[in-house]
């Protein structure tokens, strides 16, 4: 990922731990909920994967190849099970794979980049930035900026009774909605890494 270890680090954290507790929910859980716990669980330690600093370790050339099929993969599979968010987060996820491995707006006087990846004029140093197509950036900050309001405000309990029967053992939902939710700022601050 591109940007501050201090953003990439905690990211990391987050959705590896998002990851990990949907994919045990995903075998603990109710049957009606684990398909979405495992869908979510793998995208989760994606974008951890993703979101890795690349200041930590270089990312070897060919990741954001892997990422694109693996997430594309993933956005087909979530279309043919009508489970539309799931899509659009798999086709966020490669839209940012993407533009990591083809920056916009790089582009020198000569209309071409040189063999080290640089526009013309640019010094040794410099290392083009990742981009991406500005408008559909916004249109995922905005989907994904409403997606997590919306889940963050049915997080709210509005009624405090404790349900009785197996599904009060099966763990609390809560906080798989909750987990929704952390994967939903952490789209929100790599759109924003973009």
């Amino acid at each position: 990922m591109h940007g501050p270890p201090w953003v990439g680090w905690p990211l990391v954290l987050l959705c590896a731990a998002a990851g990990a507790y949907c994919l045990v929910r995903s075998r603990t859980g109710p049957a009606a909920e684990r398909s979405a716990a495992r869908g979510e669980g793998l995208m989760a330690l994606g974008m951890a994967a993703m979101a890795w600093p690349a200041s930590a370790a270089a990312p070897p050339a060919w990741s954001p190849w892997l990422f694109t099929a693996v997430f594309g993969a993933a956005g087909l599979w979530a279309l043919t099970r009508r489970h539309l968010h799931h899509a659009v987060g798999a086709g966020a996820m490669v839209y940012m794979a993407l533009a990591m491995v083809l920056p916009t707006g790089q582009w020198g006087a000569a209309g071409h980049l040189d063999g080290m990846g640089r526009t013309a004029g640019m010094s040794p140093m410099e290392h083009p930035a990742a981009g991406g197509v500005p408008l559909l950036t916004g249109l995922l900050l905005l989907y994904f900026t409403v997606y997590v309001i919306a889940a963050g405000v049915r997080l709210v309990p509005a009624d405090t009774t404790v349900p009785d029967g197996p599904a009060a053992h099966a763990g609390p939902p809560e906080v798989l909605r909750a987990c929704r939710v952390a994967m939903g700022i952490g789209m929100l601050a790599m759109l924003l890494a973009l």
